[in-house]
């Protein structure tokens, strides 16, 4: 039998495998003797073409990041653009929650991801925030999307809502009245991250100014 065309393993298919873990069984589950098992080969192989768990999570980050959309923060408004990004960017997260807790903490080294951020603080100084308080704004842009993707509000109230009178009437009212609303209480976790979206966005858009072509930036 001739040799096969693709060789066994690549760094893509060992991230792809990876994030598949991830996906179905968690972090924890994330060990390179999982992972080999997995893809059917000796856990030695692997360090052919990883050289740590730590570098393996690195190519995961670099295949989430695939997924995002970078395009709207090229678009002329500064505001639809983020906007878009950052629904796109937590649409990416929900289909990989698992893999949220272990990016949260380290250092980001991904090509992809580092021109994710040069991309988000490039529109945001276009739009008029000095360097400083377009990382500032970044960061809120990751709390916010990352957190949401996270954490779910609504499956944390699972009564219904007259069950949580007469102990804690501001809740029950709260949530009878927005299960009313909309498409009800399992669209609140979308309009909570929309209402969060829109306040960071009005925050900045009441200081920042965009400069005509040519003129300096003002100092935010």
């Amino acid at each position: 039998m001739g040799r096969p065309n693709q060789p066994l393993l690549s760094r893509g298919n060992i991230a792809r495998a990876a994030l598949e873990l991830l996906d179905e069984e968690g972090p924890q589950a994330l060990k390179m003797r999982t992972l080999a098992d997995r893809l059917g080969v000796k856990g030695a192989s692997l360090y052919h073409h990883v050289a740590s768990k730590e570098d393996v999570l690195d190519a995961v980050s670099e295949l989430i990041n695939e997924e995002i959309d970078l395009s709207p923060l090229d678009g002329p408004d500064w505001r639809a653009g983020i906007a878009a990004y950052a629904r796109g960017y937590r649409r990416v997260y929900l289909r990989h929650p698992n893999a949220i807790a272990p990016a949260a903490r380290r250092q980001v080294e991904a090509d992809r991801a580092l021109r994710g951020y040069d991309a988000l603080l490039a529109a945001l100084v276009r739009a008029g925030c000095t360097p400083a308080r377009a990382a500032e704004a970044a960061a809120a842009i990751d709390y916010l999307v990352l957190g949401s993707a996270l954490e779910t509000f609504t499956a944390g109230f699972t009564r219904p809502a007259d069950e949580y009178r007469p102990a804690y009437p501001a809740l029950a009212d709260s949530l009878a009245d927005a299960a009313a609303t909309g498409e009800g209480l399992a669209a609140l976790d979308d309009r909570g991250f929309e209402l969060g979206l829109g306040l960071l966005l009005d925050g900045l858009s009441a200081q920042v100014v965009q400069p005509e072509p040519g003129a300096p930036l003002p100092g935010l």
